[in-house]
């Protein structure tokens, strides 16, 4: 996963480099929220462009993002989503609590 941080924009973006699956959420997991507690930022964009494919642990990732981000005051958006990770979010509901958003909003909001 890399990890780009805005310090200007308090912007924190997550470029996930692999599938989402039981076997690496772990290890996403623990380097979000490093990332998130040591930065704060008020925005945190998870961008998807890599991922192919993502089971329920990739819905529970993603979910305690959203909750870790808030507590600090900020909010969670993703970019990058493919058509049927898109379909996962909205049978998930996640798409209610957590916006995609374009790659210009990304960098300008």
């Amino acid at each position: 996963m890399n990890v780009k941080h805005y310090v200007d924009d308090k912007l924190l973006v997550f470029e996930i480099t692999e599938d989402l699956d039981h076997h690496v959420t772990e290890k996403i997991r623990r380097r979000a929220d490093y990332e998130i507690q040591r930065f704060m930022p008020k925005r945190v964009v998870l961008d998807f462009n890599r991922v192919v494919f993502m089971d329920s642990a990739g819905i529970g990732l993603v979910i305690g993002r959203y909750k870790t981000t808030c507590c600090y005051g900020g909010k969670l958006e993703m970019i990058n989503v493919s058509s049927k990770i898109r379909k996962i979010f909205e049978m998930s509901g996640i798409l209610k609590i957590i916006p995609i958003i374009s790659n210009k909003e990304a960098v300008n909001e």
